[in-house]
């Protein structure tokens, strides 16, 4: 189903605002896994805000869909858009970087409702997504599991693995994405240890594909609501990203994979975030 303008601007509002809670969390630390978080912000967005049957109130309701994070270093936007949704307190936010926060490094199911698996050895939320969903469906319940992973990520031989289990099981309850934004801490993923090209790749081991640009809001939702893309089998999304998207300074630059925030370069983050208020704040005022 397409957007409407107005769900259009509030989902790209809602995505500025997950930006502004990432920033705002490397505030309270001074450091932390910022170009991951913000190439995935638009999948998030689209996840929690349009698409996934989750209760905040409940966070156990055995009716939600589910949500694995499987690149677990990109907590600060599953953070972000738990605090946006009613899962925690926005005030846990400004605990980020403390050894006593409810917000850790990497996810913890024991340590913040909402977060549906511990997260953080790269290479295990598929394997994770695709033992909720066998199990939701031998319950025949018709809730969905989502996955996000990196695309660095993908040379991690046990993604693999799951994948093959995942299509000779039929897991079309099962849909994973690929940030796909280029960059690892080491460099050019595709330089680093390619696995490209990756719509072959999963292709090949059963899964039925779709390519979009993942920064963008129309095509993410659409691509959601479009699966199962095919019945009967997994769906992936390879969602091309930027990395760092929305800071000028960082965008595609891989040393932002981990920043250790600067006080030149976080004024010039405010602004930038700043300055993409207030253009959503215009084009607000051209729906009336």
């Amino acid at each position: 189903m397409s957007l409407s303008a107005q769900e259009k601007w509030e989902l790209e509002e809602k995505a500025l605002s997950l930006r502004e809670k990432v920033l705002r969390m490397i505030k309270a630390s001074g450091s932390g896994h910022l170009g991951g978080a913000l190439s995935a912000t638009e999948i998030l967005t689209a996840l929690y805000f349009r698409i996934m049957r989750v209760d905040p109130q409940r966070p156990d309701w055995p009716e939600r869909d589910r949500f694995v994070l499987s690149a677990g270093h990109k907590c600060l936007i599953l953070y972000a858009a738990l605090a946006e949704k009613g899962f925690l307190p926005e005030s846990y936010l400004d605990t980020y970087g403390d050894l006593k926060s409810p917000l850790p490094g990497h996810p913890s199911m024991e340590k913040q409702p909402g977060v549906e698996a511990n997260t953080g050895a790269l290479g295990h939320g598929l394997s994770i997504a695709g033992g909720m969903a066998m199990g939701l469906r031998a319950q025949e319940k018709k809730n969905r599991v989502f996955v996000l992973m990196g695309d660095g990520e993908q040379a991690e031989g046990s993604n693999w693995e799951a994948a093959a289990a995942a299509s000779y099981h039929k897991l079309d309850n099962l849909l994973a994405f690929v940030d796909r934004n280029g960059l690892q801490i080491g460099g050019k993923t595709t330089e680093v240890m390619s696995y490209e090209p990756l719509e072959d790749r999963w292709s090949a081991f059963g899964w039925s594909v779709k390519t979009i640009d993942g920064n963008n809001i129309e095509q993410v939702v659409e691509a959601i609501e479009s699966a199962p893309f095919e019945a009967g089998k997994p769906s992936v999304i390879i969602a091309d990203t930027v990395k760092s998207k929305g800071l000028s300074f960082a965008e595609g630059d891989a040393a932002y994979h981990y920043w250790k925030a600067g006080a030149d370069e976080m004024k010039t983050a405010d602004a930038d975030l700043k300055k993409a208020r207030e253009i959503l704040e215009n084009a607000r005022k051209g729906l009336k």
